[in-house]
């Protein structure tokens, strides 16, 4: 018996873009298993080298805030039910707040950040968020949240479904109006091209070799490459590999304002003409409910229970 329902097809052919009979026999051949599907559909070179998102579903708002003085930014995500609410001004000033509260308080996870006072107010974090609860009428989560030191730069997209932290290392260089403008451009890169990693020195040897092997996967199931002599096939998976940096890791990527150049040329010209050197420290990249999974209402299971 299968190991897998008609909405595990359906999710993988959203996220793979491969028809549904394909989904089927990979979720198939996978036990159930959607990741080893996924790889089992790029091997066979049907799926495009993905990012293996989760289920994007959940509301709110992802807020970022730096507090230039203090050298310090962060990015926050509170979940909320509706889209609606995540639009509400009295939410948005609450979540604002909790930025605001993790800048002055170094909380070290959520949990702490509950029992601080909320910032501007006599109330801890936790107290004002039940308040909000029950004045709002939704269930309301603070989700996660990165605090970075340092010059650091942030960029906010889409009205908060997107929120980018940009910790940078300078040299000679000064922490001015000029340098946040190029933080930006870089913030707004990782936003746009969602990168995984800074340089390819970054990406862990297990993954890189997961990816050699389902490009080598690849080429023996083509019956044009599969005849190929080894060292050909060395040579394809090393510019496969290569393709693979370039999609995953920020400095290799072309630079989104520039495609005649990469983030690193843009990176090292910038801390040239700013009279020094520019090094991207660490980065981290939010999306409003990646990973968690909406509830998806049956309207026609639902009126059918209803008149049973």
């Amino acid at each position: 018996m299968a190991n897998f329902t008609a909405k595990d097809v359906n999710e993988l052919r959203k996220s793979t873009g491969v028809g549904m009979m394909d989904c089927k026999k990979a979720l198939t051949e996978a036990d159930g298993d959607v990741e080893k599907a996924i790889e089992f559909l790029r091997e066979k070179g049907l799926a495009a080298a993905a990012k293996k998102s989760g289920r994007v579903a959940a509301e709110g708002v992802v807020c970022t805030m730096v507090d230039y003085e203090k050298k310090v930014g962060v990015v926050i995500e509170v979940n909320s039910e509706t889209d609606f609410v995540g639009k509400n001004a009295d939410f948005i000033s609450f979540v604002e707040a909790c930025a605001k509260t993790v800048i002055d308080e170094n909380p070290a996870d959520v949990e702490a950040l509950m029992n601080c006072k909320l910032a501007g107010t006599d109330v801890t974090v936790d107290a004002a968020l039940k308040d909000k609860i029950l004045t709002i009428g939704e269930n309301l989560k603070i989700r996660r949240f990165t605090r970075y030191e340092g010059n650091v730069v942030s960029y906010t997209h889409g009205g908060g479904r997107i929120g980018v932290l940009v910790k940078f290392e300078l040299d000679g260089v000064a922490a001015d109006k000029d340098f946040e403008t190029f933080g930006k451009d870089i913030a707004m890169q990782i936003a746009a091209v969602s990168p995984s990693y800074i340089c390819p020195m970054c990406v862990p040897a297990d993954v890189v070799a997961k990816e050699k092997e389902i490009v080598l996967a690849q080429i023996e199931n083509d019956p044009k490459l599969a005849g190929k002599p080894a060292q050909v096939k060395e040579k394809m998976v090393d510019g496969r590999i290569n393709k693979f940096y370039k999609e995953v890791c920020l400095l290799k990527q072309p630079f989104v304002k520039d495609g005649e150049i990469d983030v690193a040329e843009y990176i090292e010209k910038t801390g040239k003409g700013l009279g020094g050197t520019i090094k991207v420290a660490d980065f981290v990249r939010y999306e409003k409910g990646e990973g968690i999974e909406k509830r998806e209402d049956d309207f026609a299971a639902e009126v059918a229970s209803m008149v049973k």
